[in-house]
This record gives C-alpha cells, structure tokens and sequence, in this order.
C-alpha cells in the first residue's frame, strides 16, 4: 500500500491481541501512527467547542492538525480493544479533536456530508467475551465512516477470547485469516 494510511492505535498494552490483528494488516506498510493513549487530549466542553467553531469560521485550520492528518489519510486503520461496550474512552476524545467543520465535514443544503479521501476505514477488534451483535465500536465507526464520506468500511473481531477453556490461539488465527484476506482485498480495491 503507496499510499498515505493512518493507524490510530487505541491498544495501551504493548502485548495486545488488538495490535497483533494491526501489525497483520500494517506489515510492511508505511504509516502514520496516532497513540489515543499519548495524545493528552481532554474531552471538548462547551467552551472548548464553541472556541473551535469560532475558530473554524474564522478560517483559522492550524490549531486542527489531528483533523487535517484524519482528513487527508487515504486509508485508515483504527485498533481499539473492546472495553465497556465500545473502545476506550481516548479514541473517543480523540474523535471530539477529530471532528472539524471544514476539515473532515462541512453542511450544504442537503445537511451534512464528508470531507475525508480516505477510500476505506478498517476497524480491528478483540473482545474477552462475545459481541453478541452488541460491537458498539464498530457501529460507531461505521456510523463516521459514513458521515466522514468514507465510502467502505471494514471490520475484523477476534472474541471469546477470555472465556476459561477458549482456544486463543485459533481464535486469533482466524482473525488474523480474516485480516489476511482484508488486506489482499484493499490492495486489490486501492491498487496497490
């Protein structure tokens, strides 16, 4: 893959599974790297959004480096472990320093739209238990995949994996499969 892709990385184990599933789809490909868990972002209040609204009016696209870095990725790979229904709390906040009228998204007449090139979001996942139907975090991004105008989205789980007796090591080897074949896919979708 030549072109620009962006990991965010929300794994703060060095040891994650989460990761392992990343490092399958990264390998041998250059990339940025977003550490959620480094950034030091604070979540927006409402002064801080209604400062960064200003600002954007105002044209002011400097102070926006994470939203100018999401908007101008060609492929994006988000890792977040499964915590609490969804992923950790610094992807979230990470999203809130994301979102950028004017950089990732803009309205017209017709409401919303995207603003991101990025062809494809892939989101990787690893949960102890089973999902269920319930990956919120999945759903989330989808949901911004969309709204970013990101037109495919992906999604790899590996789960079950704390469940006493469960084989993890072939749990994550199929995921790792599936992410195998992810891979193929974008390189033959994005040419590259």
């Amino acid at each position: 893959m030549e072109n620009k892709v962006l990991f965010v990385n929300a794994c703060d184990r060095e040891e994650s599974r989460t990761l392992r599933l990343c490092q399958g789809l990264l390998d041998g490909v250059a990339f940025e790297e977003v550490r959620v868990h480094e950034l030091g972002c604070s979540p927006l209040r409402q002064t801080d959004t209604e400062t960064r609204d200003r600002l954007l009016r105002a044209g002011e696209r400097e102070r926006f480096s994470l939203a100018r870095q999401f908007a101008r990725a060609e492929l994006i790979v988000v890792g977040a472990p499964y915590w609490d229904l969804s992923f950790p709390a610094a992807l979230k906040v990470y999203v809130e320093h994301v979102c950028a009228n004017g950089v990732t998204f803009a309205y017209g007449e017709q409401g919303p739209y995207g603003l991101c090139r990025a062809r494809a979001l892939c989101y990787l996942t690893t949960s102890g238990g089973f999902l269920a139907g319930a990956n919120f975090g999945g759903d989330y991004f989808r949901g911004l995949a969309k709204f970013f105008g990101i037109p495919q989205f992906y999604e790899v789980s590996a789960e079950g994996l704390d469940i006493v007796g469960a084989p993890v090591e072939e749990i994550l080897s199929r995921a790792c499969e599936k992410v195998e074949r992810l891979r193929e896919q974008l390189k033959r979708d994005g040419g590259n």
